[in-house]
């Protein structure tokens, strides 16, 4: 099972925002693997584009140098999300010369056209254009502006290549002359190089869905005679006050900064606890709401023991699972997740397995290892002091090797598996 992704357009670090899609589809990969799936993830990066070159001019850098610099922090910022990564990340400045072949055929096939050094492609060609996006042909716009105005045949025609103006400092060489590939074209030829045509999801976010991906839709049917992709799936966006957060906006808060303050689990937490489709508040309340949710799971698995649930409480695993199944419902998933957590708080010895296997689909698996790995070696000295003072019953040694602890940040927990080293609420 094929699933392409939409990344980023590398021109700055990516906000919380920007991180939506790169959750949702790699949680949905390991959903479709508890299924029973081979999925294969592809989430691509676009690092040639009109908006690399204008943020390079400001920074008075290179493009190359600046598209190579923040490919480099998007992979450090999603990887600290800790999903692991997709399992091609191709580059639209390595996947050149399938563009060049991609566009050559819609050439050849009479859907688009040279001019003065661009290329064109001619949306009328297309009888199904606009199905996507489920608009009326003549009221598209391409969001083009004036470039290239006077090359088009019809205004509606969007740019596939673009010839190299000055100052630009990466192009390339092709049929047409020394350019650039434009975005939509770079998004159709990954996609079809890493997963072939027809494959079954293609994903990002619902600010996409017109022009992007349906201008994606339409090089695919004639370049190629079928459909680039049996299902296409749109992330809502995130909102910070009243508007979606972009970095066009300036109303942004980025990611690093984000995990920096919350840690991963509570970004992961507040991603799921929202539905993919729907727009997501983001805040210090939601953020709080995370943590508090992080801590409520912690809590719960230092109660469990290891082994299977009991089979009375099976029920609240398959609703969890049938909530995925309907349309990735992720927080009525996570609600059932939760009513197995307060189900097993009222009882005693009860197994971990269930509840790891649910987090697990869900990222935050994590959540039932003991947080006192974490813990630097000085932590892990006093708490291993403590204990044997308390084994050789010298309670006022423990009780100040305790407090040295609270000064480090750490209190102790019993667990069924021992004391824990947990973080200072």
């Amino acid at each position: 099972m094929g699933i392409y992704a939409c990344g980023p357009t590398v021109y700055n670090r990516i906000h919380i925002g920007n991180a939506r899609p790169f959750v949702v589809f790699s949680l949905l990969k390991r959903f479709l693997e508890h299924e029973g799936y081979q999925a294969t993830l592809v989430a691509n990066i676009t690092d040639v584009n009109d908006k690399i070159y204008d943020r390079a001019k400001t920074l008075n850098i290179g493009s190359v140098k600046l598209g190579a610099d923040m490919t480099a922090a998007y992979l450090a910022d999603t990887g600290g999300l800790g999903l692991g990564r997709p399992d091609a990340e191709p580059l639209a400045s390595e996947s050149i010369g399938a563009i060049v072949a991609y566009i050559q055929d819609l050439i050849d096939r009479g859907a688009a056209y040279a001019a003065g050094g661009d290329v064109y492609f001619r949306v009328r060609s297309d009888s199904s254009y606009g199905s996507l996006s489920h608009r009326t042909i003549d009221d598209m716009d391409q969001g083009e502006g004036i470039e290239g105005a006077h090359l088009k045949a019809d205004p509606l025609d969007f740019a596939l290549w673009k010839a190299q103006k000055e100052g630009e400092d990466a192009a390339w060489d092709a049929p047409w002359g020394r350019g650039r590939p434009g975005w939509h074209i770079e998004c159709s030829a990954m996609a079809e190089e890493a997963l072939g045509v027809g494959f079954e999801i293609h994903g990002g976010g619902n600010d996409l869905t017109f022009p992007h991906h349906e201008n994606e839709a339409a090089q695919t049917r004639m370049a190629r005679g079928e459909e680039l992709a049996r299902i296409w799936m749109h992330n809502g966006m995130l909102q910070m006050g009243a508007e979606k957060m972009a970095k066009s906006v300036g109303n942004v808060a980025l990611l690093h900064e984000v995990l920096a303050r919350y840690g991963r689990d509570a970004v992961i937490m507040f991603f799921v606890n929202g539905h993919y489709r729907g727009p997501m508040a983001f805040d210090d309340d939601a953020m709080e709401q995370a943590v508090a949710r992080v801590k409520r799971v912690r809590e719960a698995g230092r109660r469990l023991v290891d082994g299977p649930s009991p089979d009375d409480m099976a029920s609240f695993k398959e609703r969890f699972f049938e909530a995925l199944r309907d349309d990735f419902n992720t927080p009525a998933a996570l609600a059932a997740a939760f009513e197995w957590i307060r189900e097993a708080n009222s009882r005693a010895d009860v197994g971990r397995d269930d509840l790891a296997e649910m987090l697990g689909v869900l990222g935050l698996e994590n959540l039932l290892e003991p947080e006192s790995a974490a813990a630097g070696e000085d932590a892990q000295e006093l708490l291993r002091a403590r204990e044997a003072a308390r084994a050789a019953r010298d309670f006022a040694a423990a009780d100040q090797l305790r407090d040295e602890l609270r000064a480090l940040g750490w209190e102790v927990r019993d667990s069924p598996s021992g004391p824990e080293l947990v973080p200072v609420p």
